[in-house]
This record gives C-alpha cells, sequence and structure tokens, in this order.
C-alpha cells in the first residue's frame, strides 16, 4: 500500500482488512435491510442474486450483499452492489497475481507494480491520476498480498465515470509510458518502504523470517510481498513490462463498483471503458503443493528492541477449508479481549507479557496460524512458551466451555459486521469472494461456517493443527540472547 496523506480512517479500515481478512459486506438492522434491484430494473442479461437465507437452525441475522454480475467479452468480471445510503461510489479492481506468484529472483515484483500503475498512462499525465481524483472530492490507494493486488477509489457519486476511466486507462496503456526514470523512482520509493517498515522497524524483520522458515523454498508464501533488496535492484524496464502483460490482463481481474449508483449505468460505463481493452492470455492456476513442517525449528533474532518477543507459527487449511473457520474461533478464543486464555495468564495473572495476539492469517493455497507475545521486562521467552503450550494441551485434552465458544464466535461476527459498513470494504470482499469461491455474494456462507463451529472442532482444531511441526522465532534485544528460547539458530534472511 503507497503511503499517501489525507486518506485518514479509510486507511486504516483497508489495511485492517488487507492484514486480518475480517470482512467487508454489510449489515442492516431487522426491517432495514433493502431489497435486491428487480429484473426490470437491470439491464438485460444482468443477474440478480437474493440475500442469503438464515442459517437452517435459525440462529443468527442474515447478512445481504445484493448484487449484479456479468462478464465482458475479454473476461473481465464485474460485479455491482447498489447502495443508496450515502451519495459516494467505490471502485475496486482486484488483479489476481500477489507476491505468490513471483518467481525466484524477482521477489517483490508484485508490489513494485502496485507502484508503477499511478505513474501515468496513455490519456493521465504522471501525477494526474491522484489530482484528479482529490479535486472531484474522492482518494485512492492500493495494497498488495500473497493472492491478489488490488487497487481502489472512493468518489461522490457524480465522479463515478472519472474513477472508472482512470482504472480503464491503466489496465490498457500503462505501458505506453513506462520508462526507465518512472521504474527507477518507484524501485527508490519501494526500497525506503522496505526499510522503513521491514529493516528499521523494531521486531520488522519477523514476517520475513517467518515466511521463510514456515514455508519451503519454492512455496509460493516462502516469501513476502515487500521482496529482497537484491531482487528490486536487478528488476529491468522489460521485467516490469512482462510482469504486466502477464498478470495484467482483463481476464485476470474482477472489477467491483458499489455505493450510490444505478447497475444499468454501471454497465454503460464500463463497457464504454473496459469493454475494448483486449483480453490477453489466460493465466496458469494458482496452485501449490501440501507443505508440512515435520518438526519444530527453533530461531532467534538479535534486533533494536527494548523487549524479547516470541512468535510462533503453523501452517493450517487453505481460505475456506475444512479447519479454516475453527481457527479464526480458536484464534478469538486464546486472544480476543481480557478474559482470552493467554491474556488472562500471561497478562493478567503471571504477568509475563504485556501483549499477545493470536490469528489465522488465510491464503488461498494454505495458510498459518500465529501466536505473537511480547514479554514484559525481566521475562524470558521460555517462561512465555510454557504458558503457551500448557493452554494449548488443555485444549487438545478437553473442549472448551460453551460460553467460550459463543464469546469467540461474537467477537468475530462483531468485527465482521463492524467492518461491513463502508460501501469500499464491501467493494474490496466482494471482489475477494469472487477469487477465492467464484461467488462474490458468500457472506452468509463465511458466517454460517464460523457458527457451525462446535467445542469439539475447537479441540480437534488444537489437536490437528497446533501440534507437531512449528516455528518459534524469538526476537531479543542485541546482546540478550538469554532471553530466546534454548537451542535456537542464528535467524538470517535469504537473498536480503
Amino acid at each position: 500500500m503507497r503511503a499517501r496523506r489525507g486518506d485518514g480512517d479509510l486507511y486504516l479500515l483497508t489495511l485492517s482488512f488487507l492484514l486480518l481478512s475480517i470482512s467487508a459486506g454489510a449489515a442492516y438492522p431487522q426491517g432495514e435491510r433493502p431489497e435486491p434491484a428487480s429484473a426490470a430494473q437491470l439491464p438485460a442479461g444482468a443477474a440478480v442474486e437474493a440475500p442469503v437465507g438464515a442459517p437452517s437452525d435459525g440462529s443468527g441475522d442474515e447478512v445481504a450483499v445484493p448484487y449484479t454480475s456479468f462478464v465482458l467479452a475479454n473476461g473481465l468480471t464485474v460485479v455491482v452492489h447498489e447502495d443508496r445510503r450515502v451519495p459516494l461510489a467505490a471502485v475496486s479492481v482486484l488483479y489476481h497475481v500477489g507476491s505468490g506468484r513471483e518467481e525466484p529472483g524477482k521477489t517483490g515484483f508484485a508490489h513494485l507494480f502496485e507502484h508503477v500503475m499511478f505513474e501515468g498512462s496513455a490519456r493521465v499525465p504522471e501525477g494526474a491520476f491522484d489530482v484528479w481524483l482529490e479535486q472531484a472530492g474522492g482518494n485512492n490507494n492500493g495494497f498488495t498480498g500473497r493472492d491478489y493486488t488490488g487497487y481502489y477509489e472512493v468518489v461522490p457519486t457524480n465522479a463515478l465515470e472519472l474513477a472508472l476511466f482512470l482504472e480503464a486507462d491503466r489496465m490498457a496503456s500503462l505501458l505506453e509510458t513506462m520508462d526507465q526514470r518512472k521504474l527507477d523512482v518507484q524501485r527508490d520509493v519501494v526500497k525506503n518502504e522496505r526499510r522503513q517498515n521491514y529493516d528499521n522497524q523494531p521486531y520488522g524483520l519477523a514476517p520475513i523470517l517467518l515466511a521463510q522458515a514456515t514455508f519451503p523454498p519454492g512455496h509460493p508464501y516462502h516469501g513476502t510481498g515487500i521482496g529482497s533488496m537484491s531482487d528490486l535492484s536487478a528488476a529491468s524496464l522489460e521485467d516490469v513490462r512482462a510482469f504486466f502483460r502477464r498478470w495484467y490482463v482483463p481476464s485476470n481481474a474482477t472489477l467491483v463498483v458499489a455505493g450510490d449508483v444505478d447497475p444499468g449505468e454501471v454497465r454503460r460505463l464500463v463497457e464504454k471503458h473496459f469493454g475494448g481493452i483486449a483480453r490477453g492470455a489466460e493465466p496458469p492456476p494458482f496452485h501449490a503443493p501440501p507443505a508440512r513442517l515435520e518438526e519444530e525449528v527453533l530461531l532467534v533474532l538479535q534486533d533494536d528492541v527494548q523487549l524479547p518477543r516470541l512468535h510462533l507459527s503453523w501452517i493450517t487449511p487453505a481460505y475456506f477449508a475444512p479447519g479454516d473457520a475453527a481457527l479464526d474461533l480458536l484464534a478469538g478464543l486464546l486472544s480476543g479481549g481480557k478474559s482470552s486464555r493467554l491474556y488472562r495468564r500471561l497478562v493478567y495473572e503471571l504477568e509475563l507479557a504485556q501483549d499477545v495476539a493470536a490469528f489465522q492469517s488465510s491464503g488461498k493455497v494454505a495458510s498459518t496460524f500465529e501466536i505473537q507475545v511480547t514479554a514484559r521486562s525481566g521475562h524470558g521467552l521460555e517462561e512465555v512458551l510454557r504458558v503457551i503450550d500448557e493452554e494449548l494441551e488443555q485444549l487438545r485434552e478437553a473442549p472448551p466451555a460453551l460460553r467460550e465458544v459463543r464469546r469467540a464466535l461474537h467477537l468475530y461476527e462483531a468485527a465482521y459486521y463492524d467492518d461491513l459498513e463502508p460501501a469500499i470494504c464491501r467493494a474490496l470482499q466482494l471482489a475477494a469472494y469472487d477469487y477465492y469461491t467464484e461467488n462474490p455474494g458468500f457472506f452468509q456462507e463465511t458466517l454460517a461456517a464460523h457458527r457451525a463451529v462446535s467445542a469439539a472442532d475447537l479441540q480437534e482444531a488444537a489437536r490437528r493443527y497446533l501440534s507437531g511441526g512449528r516455528v518459534l522465532l524469538s526476537v531479543v534485544p542485541a546482546g540478550k540472547t538469554a532471553l530466546a528460547l534454548p537451542g535456537s539458530s542464528v535467524a538470517r534472511e535469504e537473498n536480503p
């Protein structure tokens, strides 16, 4: 994601969506849920997605994000969500390429290209992309993940065509104005971003080292989106052009328009601006052989930090695979709030730690379950690990109480509903659901999967996925390796 001025809360909401994969749909109080557009209101051939029904057991509320969808002749998937409550329109373009698609020796390309996409196109002079949107009262940004790269604009409704024009022009003609100077400028920006957010950030190298230790070389998730300095330095103009031609084609993208819009008018504008773009070659499917950690991997990193921090990582089921929802709730049970198991033991009762986090980081071909604990001054990470293992063993031996399961579900649902309010978040999630499930309206299915998780499912998730091989990374103050887990090897970044 580019660092930009003026994005405020929207920047933070979107970043939350990207990192936590929580949600982006809409929740409406009973009696206030808007009806989906009728067939008479839609252009010929458009599909109507009705609100999905409530779970069969009657528990929980529906979540409805009505939409229409169609596919252009060039393969571009288009999803339109109408919500007239606020006079804003949100546009999101999700390209189905992230850092997981990068080739060895070309790490960081997906993120580098995210920056390059703002450098002008055939009908948009350099610098005009941001200026024109800001003059119209809008804002925009981009983001890069393991599975995809996305771009978005939020504009007043009367500026919708401007946003669509800008996205279409760079999809169609970015390479016409791309040159070595622009590449060099953005390469330096990305390098500086790496220095600021990773190399010179306390605990900043931990995500890179965890990814490299958790997944084997050659696996799509062995690296992170920021890439290595040496690979970024070696990127040539032709490398960047080839990346665009291979991945930035209509048939490898999902366009979502959400908010105060008319579906028929959106279709007319999309066909006008995107319909003439060449389809491009069909990208290969994204897949990877199953990865497995066969043993414990203990690593230590000496860093410019004041307190030691322990990172634990396991390989877990992919997004929406069996076990993924249970692990979401298990994370809440372990670290969601002051009464969660790890927070209560480590922070409140024993006063060993000052913060605790657990999360299921889901991806298309695999996921990781991670626990992160920062110890208090005067305590080592071996003490911390002992308590974590005690709590995990208790979960393996006995299912949690029903009240704990309900609390974890309520925490998940509250976060899901809360993040669904802004139209841009709904646009982002519609695009993501289309990519992962080929069903943009997968909201109710997501909730149903989490509502179906039982105490026995959480016990089984702890037994099956949080046992055996794992990575334990100790990040300690320089010169204080005694605070790390015993037997840890020095962690070194590959190809820095």
